[in-house]
């Protein structure tokens, strides 16, 4: 009978709704929207022919393209189903997991990264390019090796020597990891945000796209007009100055 609906009912359909809905963020975001709508538009179809009409050949069709359309998904969008089970172990509730495993000290000294600011601060006067990304909890290995190890002390000198014009490795991007920087020229994800102004550049989506998948701080130093932006959890924060940028990287991310 339609009266006859448990509690557990209801949490199931809160649940699915609450999952279609983060899906429809994640796709929306990555510029997919059409196609998890066109997902959903099938999907009822296929319902709605198979279980309710109860049309078995027509069901039977459906059902094939379900099994067959499910693997060619997994193929097609591969990556930002892992984009999307790493956005997921990435959130904020769920990153006390990740602590309680590793067992990390947490009364451990922060890094000085006062370096860091007056490194930007100093390029932003001169109108020097970089791009910086500054390690929280969540792991960068994937794009540390895409880059040129450096492992070295955090230091403005060495900074602004990186991405310095010309220089060989002031192309892609810094990793600063526990304290020390320990790759350039690394190679990031550029964000496909729609939502993203036209006018800013390279350097800015990528700031963007790394943070979409991760939890670090990605710092943006405009080669064109000197401005400091920095990129955190997928948003920007354009015309920084060096006590607001010092601010956001000495702020808990907790």
């Amino acid at each position: 009978m339609f009266f006859d609906i448990t509690i557990m009912d209801i949490i199931d359909v809160v649940l699915v709704a609450l999952l279609l809905y983060y899906f429809y963020r994640v796709m929306k975001e990555s510029g997919s929207l059409n196609v998890f709508l066109g997902i959903l538009v099938f999907i009822f179809s296929w319902v709605f022919v198979s279980k309710l009409l109860q049309m078995r050949l027509l069901g039977s069709i459906f059902d094939q393209l379900m099994s067959v359309g499910t693997l060619a998904l997994v193929i097609i969008f591969h990556d930002e189903i892992r984009n999307f089970f790493r956005n997921l172990g990435s959130h904020r509730q769920l990153r006390f997991l990740s602590r309680f495993f590793s067992r990390k000290n947490d009364e451990a000294e922060k890094p000085d990264i006062m370096p860091i600011v007056l490194a930007c601060n100093n390029m932003a006067q001169q109108k020097v390019g970089a791009l910086i990304v500054v390690k929280r909890n969540d792991s960068l290995d994937d794009i540390i090796t895409t880059g040129e190890k450096i492992n070295a002390d955090i230091s403005q000198r060495l900074i602004e020597a990186v991405f310095f014009k010309n220089a060989p490795l002031h192309d892609g991007a810094m990793v600063v990891k526990d304290g020390r920087i320990v790759a350039a020229q690394c190679i990031l994800p550029v964000s496909h945000n729609l939502n993203i102004p036209k006018k800013l550049g390279l350097r800015h989506r990528s700031a963007i796209g790394i943070t979409e998948n991760c939890d670090a701080i990605a710092i943006v130093v405009s080669e064109e007009t000197g401005a400091i932006s920095a990129a955190v959890n997928g948003k920007l924060m354009q015309n920084l100055d060096a006590r607001k940028l010092e601010q956001i990287l000495t702020k808990d991310d907790n």
